[in-house]
């Protein structure tokens, strides 16, 4: 049976070098009122200190979400002494914790999303971890980096090798004829997730979140440790008030139970508070009212969101990444295809419309929402048909930096996953970064200043996608720019459309540190119509592409 506690208490049972794993994906889940007791018990006493966390999607405050919260989620640890070691699969939400690793204050994992999910999962069932191929000859494969960001991470990889032990990411030359990599995690003290309801025998409800985190698979895991299991909710209501279907925590599994004081201040999503329509508690009409879709204006971001969105086909099951992809729903909705394809998110939401930004995972007239875990099996089963990825980095191969960017530390996210596993990949963005004009005016592109870093470049920091590797298996790999469209082919990127405006050699050769591959006879011009403020033309365009 659970004991019933109030936030400070469970900040103080907190101990020095403890390791606390969290159910989380931006905001959602995160119990923020135990996190912030958690730093005022630091500033004020000196502890803990010494504490590893870990969680696998981000969390944060995205510190240019306009309403001045300075911390949310991980960021109430980010002070000299608290945290020491931090792994997951993406710290940008962070921007505190972003530059803890960047100055190499803490040591610093970043591991794919759904392999530190599946690193849970084996832990949950006595294991130390979990085997896969995913990583392998990237970044997280322990023969470049490992998955360490900075040089404290690496130091403490050496030394666990030099002393024979396991580190989070292990090379396995011959596993039965074939290449793996064996991941582990650490022993988990802490579990800390977040629910709406309890009942009086601590079985959890998550009506009021946006997202279905790997609540269960946590608290199994932290158990199977021996650790405790800590879950903040809104409200205790009696037994047989939630539905036995609606539970997504049996009761067995949580120790301690934190009543939140301040209910209405939690946020469901990075970027916003409770909104009935993307926890699927009441549903909108998008046709009528579409106030709750992301507006998307006509400049230079939609001719590459619109290009994009030509890749769909009836009856697609496809992701959208975080960054620009987040868009793309929001075109191929305004084009009337909302129905073409399922519009799946890494958060587990399936169907309606994905929201953008600091709303990412969140979805408008949701139909499902899985477990974040469950959702990864679909992906590195091969269940997926469309990948779609934001432009970070890339070189002369394809392959993809997703990860430190301009210096700046972001996480490979769901990103290694997802890839891995899609049979069809896009990865589209602004060809430069930082500072680029660009007009568009009677059908063509007018480059009045470009970005102030190249993105197609000689040399990556790290690599996040072996793209060659990918296009030798048959996967059609397509990198989409408002200028021209590249193609992943086994010995290179190959430049096979272009915009009509740009010059070739001008706009994108000279902005580019290599030069590519490009189609024999010259590249074709980029479709003229998606050049103009008016479109309506992508349902007619899937519609004759699926019938040839």
């Amino acid at each position: 049976m659970f004991k019933l506690i109030t936030a400070k208490e469970a900040a103080a049972m907190v101990n020095d070098n403890d390791n606390i794993c969290v159910a989380t994906f931006g905001a959602s889940g995160t119990p923020e009122e135990i996190l912030n007791e958690v730093e005022k018990r630091f500033l004020e006493t000196g502890h803990p200190k010494n504490i590893g966390y870990t969680h696998a999607a981000g969390g944060g405050s995205f510190s240019l979400n306009g309403d001045g919260v300075r911390c949310r989620c991980e960021d109430h640890l980010m002070h000299e002494g608290l945290i020491t070691r931090w792994m997951a699969s993406h710290i940008a939400c962070s921007d505190v914790g972003s530059d803890f690793v960047a100055q190499n204050k803490i040591a610093a994992w970043n591991l794919p999303l759904g392999t530190i999910i599946q690193i849970y999962d084996g832990q949950a069932k006595g294991q130390r971890g979990c085997l896969s191929k995913v990583g392998l000859n990237t970044f997280v494969d322990p023969r470049v980096d490992g998955g360490a960001l900075n040089e404290k991470a690496k130091t403490i990889d050496a030394q666990l090798r030099k002393e024979g032990k396991l580190c989070f990411v292990n090379y396995i030359e011959d596993f039965f004829g074939e290449e793996m990599l064996y991941y582990t995690g650490w022993n988990y003290n802490i579990g800390w997730m977040r629910g709406t309801y309890a009942d009086k025998n601590g079985n959890i409800s998550c009506d009021h979140e946006s997202v279905n985190v790997e609540m269960l698979t946590i608290a199994q895991a932290v158990r199977a440790c021996g650790g405790k299991v800590f879950v903040e909710v809104e409200k205790i209501v009696e037994v047989g008030e939630i539905n036995p279907h609606m539970v997504k925590l049996p009761g067995m599994y949580v120790d301690y139970l934190v009543v939140s004081e301040h209910p209405e201040k939690r946020m469901i999503t990075v970027g916003g508070y409770h909104r009935p329509d993307v926890t699927g508690e009441v549903r909108v009409d998008m046709s009528e009212d579409n106030s709750s879709a992301d507006t998307i204006p006509f400049d230079y971001k939609k001719i590459f969101l619109r290009r994009a969105a030509m890749e769909i086909e009836p009856g697609m099951f496809a992701n959208f990444g975080l960054g620009m992809p987040q868009s793309v729903g929001g075109v191929i909705a305004e084009e009337g295809c909302g129905d073409f394809l399922t519009m799946i998110s890494e958060s587990g939401n399936i169907g309606g419309v994905p929201l953008a930004g600091v709303n990412f995972g969140a979805h408008v007239n949701v139909e499902s929402m899985t477990d974040q875990g469950d959702h990864f099996r679909f992906f590195d089963g091969q269940g997926l048909d469309l990948a779609m990825f934001g432009l970070a980095e890339a070189d002369a191969n394809g392959d993809m930096n997703t990860n430190i960017v301009n210096g700046a530390v972001k996480g490979v996210g769901g990103f290694m996953n997802i890839a891995a596993g899609a049979k069809n990949i896009v990865i589209l963005g602004s060809f430069t970064a930082k500072g680029m004009k660009i007009e568009v005016k009677d059908g063509k592109l007018n480059i009045i200043q470009e970005g102030k870093y190249k993105k197609f470049i000689k040399e990556l920091p790290q690599s996040s996608f072996d793209c060659r590797g990918t296009a030798k298996k048959g996967v059609p790999v397509l990198f989409v720019t408002e200028r021209c469209v590249f193609k992943g082919t086994p010995e290179g990127i190959m430049l096979t459309e272009i915009a009509p405006g740009v010059d070739l050699q001008k706009d994108i050769l000279d902005q580019m540190e290599f030069t590519p591959l490009i189609k024999e006879g010259g590249p074709d011009l980029m479709p003229a119509e998606i050049f103009q403020e008016e479109w309506g033309g992508l349902k007619a365009y899937v519609e004759a592409k699926a019938a040839k």
